[in-house]
């Protein structure tokens, strides 16, 4: 799922593809910029700003795109085959001499001046991996709605940009709340922990490629399914599979039923305004649906 630092990530695979090259192919399909032709531009870099990517492009124009669910944009060399999902799903083609980039399930995505970004992406808060990152404005705006549910108020991007539903989930774990506590009723202090801690996490994983939030290794033993048992010499009988240490990438999010990594009591799964939220009824106090 896109958050902050998977969108990083994506601007950073975009910018080393397309920048300082010269778009030889471009198609943007979606009916209001069907017919806008970039070729013979020169991409000049690729920026994320919280969820946004903001492509600039040669003569003052930028390529905005947001991801949202299930967005995504790849890069393939010139003989590579396409993959990323059906040809339909494909809404934007930039390609130069050496890579093609191909934006699949865009829901968001419009051409505009370069000095009129802000139309797109002047509504964000403080964003989290950006340079100009404020924990102080970011704290202010969460603050600003006290009776607001904080798993509501972290996804909110007006407050802090770059937390998605996977963020929302483990921070709400690791402040040991439930995402419905409203904003106001958080003890004294965490907050400003909680503010801090998105922070660091959202930069610990800005170059992963998986994304991991469990702080410690938290770690549970399985039955190593990938080992062929091999018959024991002196019975015939297969050994038992030998156990292997696997580690839990996350401590609630995807885990509904399942133990949690520091109480064992099985995670719970609701919606919360429309998005699946995970807790730890054991570990998180406060209100639940």
């Amino acid at each position: 799922m896109p958050e902050g630092d998977t969108v990083l990530q994506t601007a950073t695979r975009l910018h080393a593809a397309l920048a300082g090259q010269v778009l030889t192919r471009s198609d943007l399909r979606v009916p209001r910029f069907a017919t806008a032709d970039l070729t013979g531009r020169t991409v000049l870099d690729v920026t994320a700003r919280g969820k946004h990517l903001l492509t600039r492009i040669e003569g003052g124009l930028t390529l905005h795109s947001h991801l949202r669910m299930d967005g995504a944009w790849r890069v393939f060399a010139p003989d590579e085959r396409w993959r990323g999902g059906p040809g339909h799903q494909i809404r934007a083609i930039l390609g130069n001499t050496e890579h093609t980039a191909v934006g699949y399930r865009l829901p968001v995505l419009e051409l505009l001046r370069t000095d009129e970004e802000d139309r797109a992406v002047g509504h964000l808060g403080p964003d989290l991996l950006g340079p100009g990152w404020d924990p102080g404005l970011a704290l202010d705006r969460l603050l600003a709605a006290p009776d607001r549910p904080l798993g509501e108020a972290l996804l909110d991007q007006r407050n802090l940009a770059g937390i998605g539903n996977v963020y929302k989930c483990e921070l709400c774990f690791l402040a040991r709340v439930t995402p419905w506590l409203p904003v106001g009723a958080l003890p004294d202090g965490v907050l400003p922990r909680l503010v801090t801690l998105a922070e660091r996490l959202l930069h610990a994983n800005r170059d992963r490629p998986t994304r991991t939030t469990t702080i410690t290794s938290e770690l549970r033993t399985q039955p190593n399914r990938d080992l062929a048992p091999r018959p024991a010499p002196d019975t015939g009988r297969p050994p038992p599979r030998p156990p292997h240490r696997v580690q839990e990438r996350l401590y609630v999010y995807g885990r509904a039923r399942r133990p949690c990594l520091r109480c064992g009591t099985p995670i719970r799964l609701a919606d919360q305004d429309d998005r699946p939220t995970y807790w730890c009824p054991g570990c998180q106090s406060g209100p639940t649906p």
